[in-house]
């Protein structure tokens, strides 16, 4: 499955007041890994930033001057992301630039050409009701290293983003256990690979009964389907 985790930079809050898109950064996973594959471009928006937004990504209208417009960059970021699942935080913000930005030229909307799109603050709201689900308590919550973030940076987010997703999603894929390291006499460190038995038991309608009342409860909890229906 072919997967690209994406973030944008924009001048403001509100593409229908004219704001503008300024910074494209996208990573691409396959089957889960990260390739290397990535998209990355600043654009001039023929516009200045509001001070809000300046203040969040530092990127000003002189650094932006002698960047490409987005009419020079459309094709090609249709054609990276044509056909992928697009993952991104907050989706509804950015697809409403993107999407704004295709109209503006008269293309069919950026949304036309993702297979689907993934929103991970809504995954994360539903997994953890009541908490801080931004990018940066998402890094927090999953030990996914953010110090070297000191602005907003739509690569360096969509990096951060694709790590972060990988832990939220990891689940159980695999039924082997964790490899143990030793030391040998010489210094240099043995694999150990346990031996794993795993044995499959039917669960009696007493339990399936149980399990049931728990889920009940916990999609109460979330006031919405909760998240382990997902791995019935």
């Amino acid at each position: 499955m072919r997967q690209i985790v994406l973030d944008t930079e924009t001048t403001g809050l509100n593409p229908r007041t004219g704001d503008r898109v300024i910074e494209v950064g996208c990573v691409e996973l396959k089957n889960r890994m990260l390739t290397g594959n990535n998209f990355h471009c600043y654009i001039n928006p023929e516009r200045d930033s509001e001070e809000g937004a300046l203040a969040v990504h530092g990127l000003t209208t002189e650094f932006l001057r002698d960047k490409p417009k987005f009419a020079e960059i459309a094709a090609e970021l249709r054609d990276y992301i044509s056909g992928a699942e697009v993952i991104i935080h907050n989706a509804p913000f950015d697809l409403g630039f993107l999407n704004n930005e295709f109209k503006l030229l008269g293309l069919p909307t950026f949304t036309e050409h993702c297979s689907s799109v993934i929103d991970t603050l809504a995954n994360a709201k539903e997994m953890h009701p009541g908490k801080r689900n931004s990018l940066d308590a998402l890094c927090d919550r999953y030990g996914v290293s953010n110090s070297h973030r000191k602005l907003h940076g739509a690569l360096l987010d969509a990096e951060l983003l694709a790590d972060v997703y990988l832990s939220m999603t990891r689940g159980q894929n695999s039924l082997s256990m964790d490899l143990e390291v030793e030391t040998g006499n010489d210094g240099a460190e043995l694999e150990v690979v346990p031996l794993a038995i795993v044995i499959e038991l039917a669960a009696s309608a007493d339990e399936i009964a149980e399990h049931e009342s728990l889920l009940g409860g916990l999609d109460k909890a979330v006031k919405g389907t909760c998240v382990w229906r997902n791995y019935i």
